[in-house]
């Protein structure tokens, strides 16, 4: 299952086919949106299986049919968008759009989360929560089809019918846009190989409530939305490389801060490291998902982006699902090892010995994946995008922009915190207006009236 959505990304490629014959992005978009959401209802369905083979069988098929949708969907969809936007404003409507699909998604879990924790002491009971909310997330698809169908799709340019072959092999003739494939490939095996398990290893290697988990969910959320318009405006400003500089070095200190997390002591010391392991992560997210998307799409010219998004997706898709597939594989190998390192200081009154560091299970995927990530960086380094500047200068725009969106939440606060007083006060001031206006004279009628 885990797998599922990456691999499903292989259907780029019949995907690029569909789109050059009919020319008409929109309607692909949106009938493959409405024929995924239909799946969400397959889903919920399958939780009212007689037998437990039968709903698992559902459910993985289920789980295909909507993650490949979505990539058909989702090729049509980048093309269009790359057609529509000017790249002035690329980061930002990227950054906007997904700054509102975080927000959404965070309440959303969020009663995800109080429904299946009401729901769990009752087996019928949480399957008919399950399948309540598969429905609602159904009608949910459905109203987004609805409201991408309104949007306004440019036409494509005329170009001469090709074979999907050579059409994907194009891209690759790109020095530059062989060298961000690599770097997206590299990236997305490292990443995959960990970011599956975050939330099994929270429930079952830390034993934490899936509400808390939630929770830290939406604190990584809430940070993701918080930064999305400050890692936008200056993708807009340089370069999507250099906001990975300093976004994918803190992505990756967050995966192998992971396997710290099993070294605290159950409490609420865990709570709060991990609540700010995940703020952190959901600040370096933000930026690493808005620059990896904004970066194939600036390098692909206009008119002919299909391919190049296609070729790019096919090869993080194939490095991706490669990872989830190795790290299931994996899973009972590493379930069975453990690694201890002690620290023993020896003095004159004895030997004190050092709290141990212990790694086992997921813990040796969090710290494979931030090693697997320096290499991703190393390629990183050999993409070439106009606008690109150094790291320090890129760290000193990052702190410059926080600060300035910090001074306008906060200034923001203080305008709503002074609406009950400017309330009071407009008030207080018709009141005096009106005892002013009882105390003058009547007006006099005009002679002659």
């Amino acid at each position: 299952l885990a797998a599922a959505p990456f691999l499903a990304q292989l259907l780029q490629a019949p995907a690029v086919v569909l789109i050059e014959r009919l020319r008409r992005r929109r309607d692909i978009a949106v009938w493959s949106s409405v024929m995924g959401r239909a799946a969400l209802a397959g889903m919920a369905l399958a939780a009212f299986a007689p037998a437990t083979g039968v709903g698992v069988t559902t459910l993985v098929i289920m789980q295909f049919i909507f993650c490949g949708m979505g990539a058909v969907g989702g090729c049509a969809w980048n093309t269009w968008l790359r057609d529509l936007v000017p790249d002035r404003r690329l980061g930002g409507v990227v950054a906007r759009r997904t700054r509102y699909g975080a927000i959404v998604g965070m309440a959303a879990g969020l009663l995800a989360a109080l429904a299946l924790d009401w729901a769990q002491a009752d087996t019928t009971r949480a399957s008919a929560t399950y399948a309540g909310l598969y429905f609602a997330a159904f009608a949910a698809g459905l109203v987004s089809a609805w409201l991408v169908a309104r949007i306004p799709e440019p036409p494509m340019a005329p170009t001469p019918p090709v074979k999907i072959a050579p059409m994907l092999r194009a891209p690759l003739k790109d020095r530059n846009f062989r060298r961000t494939s690599m770097f997206l490939g590299s990236w997305q095996f490292a990443v995959n190989l960990a970011s599956p398990f975050f939330t099994v290893y929270l429930l079952r290697q830390l034993g934490l409530d899936i509400t808390i988990v939630m929770l830290m969910s939406a604190a990584s959320q809430l940070a993701n939305i918080l930064t999305l318009r400050v890692w936008g405006s200056l993708a807009d400003r340089f370069s999507n490389k250099s906001v990975l500089g300093v976004a994918a070095p803190l992505f990756l200190a967050c995966i192998a801060s992971f396997a710290l997390a099993s070294q605290i002591e159950p409490g609420w010391g865990l709570i709060a490291f991990l609540v700010m392991l995940h703020a952190a992560m959901g600040i370096a997210s933000a930026g690493v998902t808005l620059a990896t998307a904004n970066i194939v799409l600036k390098l692909s010219p206009r008119g002919e982006a299909s391919a190049w998004l296609a070729t790019s997706a096919l090869i993080t898709a194939a490095a991706a699902g490669s990872a989830a597939l190795l790290g299931g594989l994996f899973a009972e190998f590493f379930a069975q090892r453990q690694l201890e390192l002690v620290m023993h200081w020896t003095n004159p009154n004895g030997v004190t010995t050092l709290a141990p560091l212990r790694l086992s299970n997921w813990d040796f995927y969090f710290l494979l994946a931030a090693l697997l990530g320096l290499f991703a960086l190393h390629r990183l380094a050999f993409v070439k995008e106009e606008g690109d500047v150094d790291r320090k200068a890129m760290l000193e725009q990052v702190v410059l922009q926080a600060r300035r969106s910090l001074r306008d939440i906060s200034t923001a606060a203080t305008a709503v915190a002074d609406i009950p007083g400017a309330f009071v006060r407009e008030a207080a001031a018709r009141a005096r207006l009106d005892r002013v206006k009882s105390r003058l004279p009547p007006d006099r009628p005009e002679a002659g009236n």
